[in-house]
Parts: C-alpha cells; sequence; structure tokens
C-alpha cells in the first residue's frame, strides 16, 4: 500500500488515505469524509467545494484488500439460506433473516474464521428463534487495508464448511394434545393447559389438531396418544403427570404407546421433568405442570427445532444445562435473553 497526491477529478474510485474537513465559520467543523471512503463520482464537486483540487489517495498492490470490499466478501462466504447481506457501512456487513425462522448457525466455521488476523465474525446464537428481518450477524475486518490471503482462507474455510449461517423455516404442523389428569377430566378444577398449549402452536404457524382429556390411567393416556396419530397428528403434546408421584403415569404411558424415550429429564429450569419421545417419528413432548405457569420453559427451547424440521437427540438435551437457567424476571423478554444460551 502506498500514498500518492492525484487531481481530484481524477479521484474516483480511488480510496482516501485521510480524512477530509469542511469548516463552516460558526456553523460547522468536522469529516465530510472519513479515511479509506471510496470516492465516488459525486464526490468530487464536495471535495472541490472544500478547497481540495489535490488529494492524497492509497493505492493497493495486488495482495491487499480494502475494508469495504473484504466486508462484502466475508458477508457474501458466510450468509445462507434463509439470509441476506446489506452493503458495507464502515466495513461492517451485517446479515439479516429472510423469513422467520430458526437460526442455525455453524461454530465451528465461525471459530476458524475469527482465528484469522483482523477478521470478525459476530452472531446470535445458534438455535435462535428469529423474525424477518432481524439482524443475525455482523462481519467486518480491522484495519483499512488487509492481506488478500486472508479473506481468501475466510472464504475457503466458509466453503469447505459447506454452511455457515441459515434460517430454517418454520413447518406448519397438525398438533395434537392429551391434557392428563384425573382433577381436569372429571372437572374438578379448570384445565389450564389447553390455552397455553394452542397459543404456542399458533404463534408458529401450526394448529391445533385436536385437544382430548385422559384420567390418570395408563391405559387411556397411551390409547389417546395412538388415537392422536391414527387421526394425523405431526406432533403430539402430553401436558400433566409428569412427576414421580404414584398417579403421575404419562411417562409410563408415552413408552406404553410404542414410542422410543429420548430423554426423560432434562438439564433446564423451568422444566426438568420434561420429555421427549418419539412415535413412528412423531414427535411427542411431555410437558411437566411448570408449563402452565412460566411463560418460558425448556418446551420453548426445544420446540422451534422441532417445527424446523429437526429431530431432537439426547445430546440437545443434556447440552441445554449451561444457559439452561431462567432468571424469572418480572417481565418476560425470551428469546433476547441468557435462556437456553
Amino acid at each position: 500500500m502506498k500514498k500518492e497526491i492525484i487531481k481530484t477529478e481524477d479521484a474516483v474510485g480511488k480510496i482516501l488515505a485521510h480524512d477530509i474537513t469542511r469548516i463552516v465559520k460558526g456553523e460547522f467543523k468536522g469529516s465530510v469524509f472519513k479515511k479509506g471512503h471510496i470516492i465516488r463520482e459525486e464526490d468530487v464537486d464536495t471535495l472541490l467545494n472544500v478547497g481540495k483540487s489535490n488529494i492524497y489517495v492509497l493505492e493497493l498492490s495486488d495482495q491487499e484488500v480494502h475494508e469495504d470490499e473484504a466486508g462484502v466478501r466475508l458477508g457474501e462466504a458466510i450468509k445462507g439460506n434463509g439470509t441476506y447481506a446489506v452493503a458495507p457501512k464502515e466495513s461492517r456487513v451485517n446479515i439479516f433473516a429472510e423469513h422467520d425462522g430458526l437460526l442455525k448457525v455453524n461454530k465451528e466455521a465461525v471459530n476458524r474464521i475469527n482465528e484469522l488476523p483482523y477478521v470478525i465474525v459476530s452472531t446470535l446464537p445458534d438455535n435462535m428463534r428469529v423474525k424477518k428481518g432481524d439482524m443475525l450477524a455482523g462481519t467486518k475486518v480491522i484495519p483499512l487495508v488487509v492481506d488478500a490471503a486472508d479473506i481468501e482462507e475466510a472464504e475457503k474455510v466458509a466453503s469447505e464448511a459447506g454452511w455457515v449461517l441459515e434460517v430454517k423455516p418454520f413447518q406448519k404442523k397438525k398438533v395434537g394434545c392429551v391434557i392428563t389428569g384425573s382433577e381436569v377430566f372429571y372437572n374438578r378444577i379448570p384445565d389450564a393447559f389447553a390455552p397455553v398449549i394452542t397459543e404456542k402452536v399458533e404463534s408458529y404457524g401450526s394448529e391445533i389438531l385436536e385437544i382430548t382429556y385422559a384420567p390418570d390411567d395408563l391405559e387411556t393416556i397411551s390409547q389417546k396418544i395412538i388415537d392422536l396419530r391414527n387421526k394425523g397428528a405431526e406432533l403430539i403434546f402430553t401436558t400433566g403427570g409428569m412427576s414421580v408421584d404414584p398417579d403421575d403415569l404419562t411417562p409410563t404411558a408415552i413408552k406404553h404407546a410404542g414410542a422410543e424415550i429420548v430423554k426423560y429429564g432434562a438439564a433446564a429450569l423451568p422444566g426438568a421433568m420434561f420429555m421427549m419421545a418419539y412415535l413412528d417419528d412423531i414427535p411427542i413432548m411431555g410437558v411437566p405442570a411448570c408449563g402452565m405457569f412460566f411463560r418460558t420453559t425448556v418446551v420453548d427451547l426445544l420446540l422451534p427445532r422441532v417445527l424446523a424440521g429437526e429431530k431432537i437427540e439426547k445430546k440437545d438435551i443434556t447440552s441445554l444445562g449451561v444457559g439452561g437457567l431462567c432468571m424469572q424476571c418480572n417481565e418476560c423478554i425470551w428469546p433476547k435473553c441468557t435462556f437456553g444460551k
């Protein structure tokens, strides 16, 4: 990189080597253009009006990349399905969501890129529920000019990884729910689960196929689960009866229905007594009583992944421990908080 003086009229496309200051007595003093600015045709008159007939510009070698170009190339390298990049501002390129969905972040690829000199990629957490237009990531370089080899290496990392960022759209599913408990079944107390489950399901664009009730009876609960499967449910909730009390039969009933248990017990609070299971590839989510009282539980950490078409594995649940403690704020702002991060 070298600095040279050229006529302002010949500077279009060149890089400013220093800030350009304008002074209007009693009104303004400050930079009209910053060092590193790439001069445009419309900038020429402004430069001439502040007395710059000749200016210092930077000449880059073939082995150097300007910060704006670097930002654009990094943005193109990391954006993926369901995302888009915007033009750089001070070399920073931001990535946004094209639609509602589940943000997926290739942590290994991001870490490898960030190990390169002067290259920065910063993202929202993996598996975060996002809305259309949400900012997902920002990327830039630190100096005004970087080695082309570093940007090429970042592009290579992203290419070899196959993807870095992605937003998976939520799938519209037919959802069934078995609400257990003799006290609810026999109308001794009102049901509080149905509106909670309905609100969660509909917020993702899915629909309730059927909500049915069962007493604390192993065979009845199991048959209700099977009936929902036979009626076309693509996701089944069972609520209540998830603890270890003698009358809490729901976990056993899920297994009795023929489901494969992924994990009973989740490393997250609230939601420790949660169960994840699959019946003929249909996900079953066993929701403990805390689902009635807390706006956000472990269900909210896993439901987005289920509705994005992912199959939940045991490690997905056990890995929730770090970050799985809800702070129980007076006003819940999830997912913009630490829970599940």
